[in-house]
């Protein structure tokens, strides 16, 4: 029999004074609550109640054992309270990991996080690399990249496309592309996870795929470099366009090839498990996707 049903069987007999009357307060059989407590007994090998016809007493070993088996109940009903409120409302440890472009949206959503769940404290994590979550210990990560784990659930906060752009001075020597194809011709400088390589993609005006081969003397996982490289005039890049609104609205960078699209990228909740989410992760994906819907106008900007 299971030995935890077996201990509150026995406990309710000792509170209940017998075996009847524990088996009305349990919804059982008089059978089955006295099959409960031999089965206790045989495997301890002990007596724990003394039985007569009127009534059932502890024995001096039993004394000892209900007050012992009673504080391990109690323990276990603290844990089960514990357990649902941690489940109901958001507390402890959220570790997150998250890309560095996404940054920039994540701080402010943290911020307000941990105004409205005090009792809740945020470790993140920021890097280029897809952790091994369970692994690793994460809650939740925040990726734009395509994923290499099936199984992890995925929940797509926002999507954007990237385009082309360089600074004025650079297009003043060089030109102005018109095409994809055009691009071959112009120092492409590429970041390291862009996940089609140095073959850069886009849809043209009629939905067209349209595909570059191109060449450049900069590969780097940092966007920031990229940015910084492009507005000094040492060539193109792609990046999506929240990574560079500012400089695009203060002229520091122009966009080129207005008609022709990147593929579509998407920032991502990901987390391990769909089923029994903590409150703490429930809550702050939610209030991600409040917010990266507010993000949405500067995500799809164009210029």
């Amino acid at each position: 029999m299971d030995r935890l049903t077996s201990l509150i069987v026995f406990g309710r007999v000792v509170e209940c004074g017998g075996f009847s009357a524990a088996a009305r307060r349990l919804n059982m059989s008089t059978t089955m609550v006295s099959n409960h407590v031999q089965a206790l007994e045989d495997r301890l090998d002990v007596r724990l109640l003394n039985r007569t016809t009127r009534k059932v007493s502890l024995t001096e070993i039993g004394q000892a054992y209900y007050q012992r088996s009673s504080q391990i109940l109690a323990d276990l009903d603290e844990a089960d309270r514990i357990a649902r409120a941690l489940q109901a409302t958001p507390q402890g440890k959220l570790r997150l990991h998250s890309s560095m472009s996404v940054v920039r949206f994540l701080a402010p959503i943290i911020s307000e996080f941990v105004d409205l769940y005090p009792t809740v404290s945020v470790d993140l994590t920021v890097g280029e690399r897809m952790v091994d979550m369970v692994e690793e210990g994460f809650d939740l990560a925040m990726r734009s990249l395509p994923l290499p784990d099936s199984s992890l659930i995925v929940r797509r906060l926002t999507s954007w496309r990237n385009i082309v752009c360089g600074s004025p001075a650079y297009f003043e020597r060089h030109g102005t592309p018109l095409h994809p194809g055009d691009l071959v011709r112009y120092n492409c400088m590429r970041h390291a996870s862009y996940p089609f390589g140095d073959e850069w993609r886009f849809e043209g005006p009629d939905g067209e795929p349209a595909f570059v081969r191109i060449s450049g003397n900069l590969i780097t996982n940092s966007q920031e470099t990229l940015r910084r490289l492009a507005i000094d005039g040492r060539g193109l890049f792609i990046p999506p366009p929240f990574i560079v609104a500012d400089d695009l609205s203060s002229g520091r960078l122009i966009r080129v090839l207005e008609n022709y699209s990147g593929v579509e990228f998407a920032i991502n909740a990901i987390y391990p498990h769909r089923h029994h989410v903590s409150a703490k992760v429930r809550s702050f994906i939610d209030l991600l996707a409040e917010r990266f819907a507010d993000h949405r106008r500067w995500m799809e900007m164009t210029y």
